[in-house]
């Protein structure tokens, strides 16, 4: 179907509901549950949510603050899509009485906070599904409440942004998916009886979600880091999910390059012992469930996605509702590679297996200007022995003044010096500058990625290159190279760390949570490493329980041509037979 050929309500199934689920669907699923002891056991969590949302109040937002609200639309998405869903899996009334009580209270609210519209997005989804889901359950009275607020405070509010040019509409980001999609399925929901109004509204989200789903090319990455990789991933979902079940068509949309692959990056994105790489304005490090990733196993035909789910979220745990809707039929699938690379945006990983103890290390190029970027090219995580070595502190305080502007490159946790990388007199990099991959290479003995890193350091060396190499499986070199500018400032290398440090000389012995890594600079010689504190002072995160481990070029080592090589490997490796080496001779090593 293209999306001219949208003919509304004609369309539409006649009756609710038909957003993601059907009565056929309920039905299979409710059976598919009852010979399913892992989904049972999920079904009977789910339902424990419930009951312990039955005596709670509605959820009510702050509005003395501009843009405090999308915690609130949250818990309403969350609370409508466990109520209603509780309900359609048991038919037990009281679900779907305080499910009704929760939207009516949201339906009253004086607005969605349209100022940010990802709250009026959240919200219209939320009562979308609550209205879909318990239409037969309802009264007229609460269904003419309830798609009212859709249709005034949702709908009517997305085509006045639209109309108003607002750069959400057409972002090539997070805000697209969960804006046009969120607002699509709104339209869905009451399409029925505003069928011009939600034609409108579709045809422009459908038409708006490629803008942003172009990010997911060539193969997959997203550069807004993990965090906003679930966020643009669960809705992209949501909206074509609810477009196929409701009309039978993503109007292609599924097929945009990359969007398949997109697992693949989830996979490789999270370290052996479930820590993500926190790149970009990352939240906490450890991975949570992602139930995207069991619809796109389904869709695309690939079981290493659902494998790779359920052996990092763990059958029978409490999940998401979707993650019973999307339960995957197959889960036997051989392991991914060891090594990817990403080329946009431009990121690589590589492990030594696929064990929680496995030696790990994801290093990144790509652009310091993509949406909620920091300025990290050629940063790095290490993982080894179940422990993050290498750490990303993530994105600080949204909150903070100007973060999203004006200061945003005064924040520690956002500059250089935060990061895995190397500086000069502690200078960002510069915040227009993108880097890319020229080298990448997986093999047994050695695997490597290499980044040309000289438009982030334009500004002092005429050239600069990074190389990770993982070699034999067992230790990780990372090796740059520079051509100094006459009179570049001092040169410090380092890296963030949580792990306690003992110190003799060029060598680091690193001890954390029982386990030990050596540290150790095999070029140039005679650098001492120290302790630099990463406390940047109020109002900031106090990034209490980490600091950075940094060396500075000795005298006499600054001018010219530099070449630093620092390898990490097991406490007991014998590091003399690694040979230090041009960078460009490595694809031939």
């Amino acid at each position: 179907m293209n999306v001219e050929d949208l003919n509304l309500p004609d369309d539409l199934p006649k009756q609710h509901p038909y957003l993601v689920l059907t009565p056929d669907r309920l039905t299979a699923l409710r059976q598919r549950i009852e010979r399913t002891p892992a989904m049972e056991e999920l079904r009977d969590r789910l339902v424990e949510q419930a009951d312990m949302l039955l005596g709670q109040r509605p959820a009510e937002p702050d509005f003395s603050a501009r843009f405090n609200m999308l915690g609130t639309c949250r818990t309403y998405l969350r609370r409508i899509y466990t109520l209603a869903g509780a309900y359609l899996l048991t038919d037990e009334a009281r679900y779907a009485r305080r499910c009704v009580r929760e939207m009516l209270y949201g339906a009253a609210l004086p607005h969605w906070n349209p100022f940010h519209f990802l709250d009026t997005a959240e919200m219209c989804h939320a009562m979308a599904i609550g209205y879909d889901w318990l239409y037969g359950f309802m009264s007229d009275e609460e269904r003419e409440t309830v798609r009212g607020a859709i249709v005034e405070k949702g709908l009517r509010a997305y085509l006045k942004g639209v109309e108003d040019g607002m750069w959400w509409a057409t972002s090539e980001y997070n805000w697209n998916q969960v804006c046009n999609g969120g607002c699509g399925i709104g339209a869905l929901a009451v399409a029925h009886e505003h069928p011009q109004l939600a034609e409108e509204v579709l045809s422009t989200a459908i038409q708006n979600v490629p803008l942003a789903m172009e990010g997911f090319a060539p193969d997959g990455a997203w550069g807004e880091g993990p965090g906003y990789w679930g966020y643009t991933v669960r809705y992209t979902v949501y909206f074509l999910a609810c477009l196929e079940s409701a009309l039978g068509s993503d109007f292609g949309l599924a097929d945009v390059a990359g969007f398949a692959e997109t697992g693949l990056f989830r996979i490789h994105v999270v370290g052996p012992a479930g820590l993500t790489f926190t790149f970009a304005d990352a939240g906490g490090r450890r991975s949570g469930a992602s139930w995207p990733m069991f619809w796109l196993a389904k869709r695309y035909g690939r079981p290493e996605y659902a494998r790779a789910e359920l052996d990092r979220w763990g059958e029978g745990r409490s999940g998401d509702l979707m993650h019973l809707l999307w339960w995957p039929e197959e889960t036997q699938a051989a392991q991914p590679s060891l090594d990817a690379c990403f080329r946009r945006p431009d990121v690589a990983f590589m492990r030594s297996g696929w064990e929680e103890r496995a030696l790990y290390v994801a290093f990144k190029g790509g652009d310091n200007q993509v949406n909620h970027g920091h300025l990290d090219l050629g940063s790095f995580v290490l993982d080894a022995d179940g422990v993050r070595w290498a750490i990303d502190l993530g994105g600080g305080r949204y909150s903070l003044p100007g973060y999203f502007s004006s200061k945003r490159w005064s924040y520690y946790r956002l500059r250089t010096e935060s990061h895995n990388v190397f500086t000069f007199g502690r200078e960002n990099q510069d915040p227009q500058a993108t880097a890319q991959f020229t080298a990448f290479h997986s093999g047994e003995g050695r695997s490597f990625a290499v980044c040309d890193l000289s438009d982030a350091y334009a500004g002092f060396a005429e050239r600069a290159r990074r190389g990770v190499a993982m070699l034999e499986r067992r230790c990780v070199l990372v090796q740059d190279e520079l051509d100094l500018r006459p009179g570049a400032p001092e040169l410090e290398w380092g890296f963030v760390t949580a792990a306690e440090a003992e110190f003799d000389d060029d060598r680091v012995l690193l001890s954390q949570e029982g386990a030990t890594l050596q540290v150790r600079v095999l070029a140039p010689a005679g650098v001492r490493w120290q302790v630099l504190s990463t406390t940047p002072g109020k109002p900031q995160d106090d990034n209490a329980g980490t600091w950075r481990l940094a060396f500075r070029l000795p005298e006499g080592n600054g001018d010219g041509a530099v070449r630093i090589a620092v390898v990490f490997a097991p406490a007991d490796a014998d590091l003399t037979g690694i040979a230090v080496g041009p960078l460009d001779a490595w694809d031939t090593a």
